[in-house]
């Protein structure tokens, strides 16, 4: 379909002159041929989740439709998430003296029940915290690891690597979950409120039970009971197996009843137990292949705390997660190539075509690299050079301003052989969450956790679900040539994220931004796209997150579907890209500082809320 949207406009486009090619848009047309390219846009609109292969995007969290939303101002403290109820559990605890981390984590716990196809407590997390008090930055990981069984062949059958979705709906997909670790850490450094305060609202919320949303009785519609384990398909769906009605109140008494252990007994009551036990149970007894994890991986889990990977842009200081997440190198590294453009500037400029073109070809050799060396750097060594001035100023040079480069080769960074990694097989789904907090203080939090595909591995623990994270390894350990793959399967490991917390510093040092966003292996196209409308097109914090998507991961230009699919793909298509039209479901969550108050933005296209006082 998208081939042949492709071919009609490349051939019309080689009758116009360039300064139509510049200035196209569906006006220009004749009515005949309008109509024609305005059905075939729409047919690659209704059938994108088929239409765009690039990157295996398997299982995506689908998108169910906008709702337009306004910008959000404070002057005290503000918290931007997925959810009413996980930005209202947050918020009270801001007014309750608590600080950035205690309103994440409160919200994290709300998020867990409400929005249970993105997060939770079997999965993991990443954490920036800035402590306005020291003026220092924190990264905290608390991603998930393979069991310490896992081996590289893992997702192989013979010499070929099993189906995705089978391998996602098994024991063989569950990493050891991280979170419950993650929040402890970050609370017993940062934290004001009592440990156990954080989780009364979301205990409260399970008991009572919580109307189920428009959105979440539509992914459950599109998922299917049968794709759940037993124990998930009874809470998810009726006896008849049609998923709870959107209005419905819905109840998880076992959810609260995890909560409570936890919040009394700390994580070694999740660590060990009677919740350990649901989860080894629930993997190794799991349909499709059990898994291997045992009561030890559990125990033996660690969150960790990693140096953040920074970098300037235009008088800002950028910093996001570095690995073994990807996404603060593929947005450092874009920003870096883009520096020396002019992407226009003030909100006139907002999506223009050349703007559009230079970034996505800046992210076309980022992620070249992220490919090819990112992994854990626990087991892999990251070469230091991938940030090396000198070396990105070369690698640059590749980006022409008139014309899109075919995908490009990893480059060879200072400090590694290029030879020595092989080439990527990873696919990634997408099923995350984002939140951002400020609070009086001038604390900051920018936090993204998942558990991977929507609904996860879709196996179902004492209230909650299970993540598949460890499908987010390379399904292929080596490439053609027989050279290991960075992010092969590994027992221990953590696989590669695409997450991308980022705060943002101006230049006297002060938080600018904290922002983040869903979205598998498209997070830093969307963190790119908020940073360059806040910074160059000095958009507002709404008008950033509700922006159209766009971007490049290495092959095709992705453009968000919508009426304004075909004018954009019009004039990329001119200068030699490949389009690519999809429902790409950010959730962007985002606060802005301006003078002496906030701004806040929740993305429109999930039903998430941004408030403050």
């Amino acid at each position: 379909m998208l081939d042949h949207l492709h071919a009609t406009v490349a051939r019309r486009l080689r009758h116009l002159s360039p300064q139509q090619q510049n200035g196209i848009n569906t006006r220009v047309w004749p009515a005949a041929t309008a109509r024609k390219l305005s059905v075939i846009v729409i047919l690659a609109v209704l059938h994108a989740s088929t239409a765009v292969a690039q990157r295996g995007q398997i299982a995506p969290e689908a998108a169910t439709g906008t709702t337009s939303r306004a910008l959000v101002t404070a002057s005290r403290h503000m918290i931007a998430t997925a959810n009413p109820h996980a930005t209202k559990a947050g918020l009270e605890i801001l007014r309750a003296g608590g600080s950035a981390i205690d309103a994440a984590i409160a919200a994290q716990l709300v998020l867990g029940l409400v929005e249970p196809q993105s997060s939770g407590l079997g999965g993991g997390a990443f954490i920036l915290h800035h402590d306005a008090r020291t003026n220092e930055l924190m990264a905290y990981d608390g991603r998930e690891r393979a069991p310490a069984a896992a081996r590289p062949d893992r997702f192989l059958k013979g010499h070929l690597p099993i189906p995705f979705d089978r391998a996602v709906h098994s024991g063989l997909s569950v990493g050891v979950p991280g979170l419950v670790r993650l929040i402890q850490d970050a609370h017993r450094a940062h934290g004001r409120v009592p440990w156990a305060s954080l989780f009364e609202p979301a205990i409260t919320l399970a008991e009572a039970g919580f109307i189920v949303s428009s959105r979440l009785n539509l992914l459950l519609h599109w998922m299917g009971s049968g794709n759940f384990a037993p124990d998930a398909r009874r809470y998810f769906f009726g006896p008849d197996g049609f998923p709870r009605r959107a209005g419905e109140t819905l109840q998880n008494p076992d959810y609260a009843a995890t909560l409570r252990h936890i919040a009394t007994g700390g994580p070694a009551s999740f660590y060990s137990g009677t919740t350990a036990r649901a989860i080894v149970t629930a993997v190794t007894e799991a349909p499709n292949a059990p898994g291997d994890m045992t009561a030890a991986d559990l125990e033996d889990y660690a969150a960790v705390t990693r140096p953040p990977l920074c970098t300037a842009y235009r008088g800002y200081r950028i910093c996001g997660m570095g690995p073994p997440s990807s996404g603060g190198i593929v947005v450092s590294q874009t920003l870096r190539f883009l520096e020396r453009f002019d992407l226009g500037r003030g909100p006139s400029a907002a999506m223009n075509a050349s703007a559009m073109h230079l970034i996505a070809e800046a992210q076309k050799l980022a992620y070249a690299d992220r490919d090819r060396y990112i992994a854990d750097p626990d087991f892999v060594p990251v070469p230091p050079g991938l940030s090396d001035p000198g070396y990105l100023d070369q690698r640059g040079e590749a980006i022409r301003p008139d014309r899109s480069m075919p995908k490009p080769e990893a480059g060879e960074p200072p400090g590694a052989a290029r030879q020595t990694f092989g080439i990527d097989a990873t696919l990634e789904s997408v099923g995350t969450t984002h939140l951002s907090v400020i609070d009086a203080e001038g604390n900051a939090v920018s936090m993204t956790s998942t558990i991977e595909a929507a609904f996860g591995s879709r196996l179902w623990a004492a209230g909650f679900l299970l993540n598949n994270e460890l499908t987010d390894f390379s399904f292929r350990p080596a490439d053609a040539a027989g050279q290991p793959v960075a992010n092969r399967v590994e027992g221990g490991k953590r696989p590669r994220s695409s997450m991308a917390p980022t705060i943002v510093y101006d230049a006297d040092g002060r938080v600018f931004a904290v922002l983040g966003s869903p979205g598998g292996a498209r997070i830093p196209l969307y963190v790119v796209k908020a940073l360059v409308a806040l910074i160059d097109w000095n958009l507002d914090a709404q008008e950033a997150a509700a922006l159209p998507n766009f971007g490049s991961r290495g092959s095709a230009f992705e453009i968000e579907a919508g009426w304004h699919s075909l004018s954009h793909a019009l004039k990329m298509s001119a200068l030699g890209h490949r389009i690519a039209i999809d429902l790409m479901t950010s959730g962007t969550h985002i606060i802005v500082r301006r003078g002496d108050g906030m701004e806040g933005a929740a993305d429109p296209r999930r039903e998430g809320e941004a408030r403050g006082d």
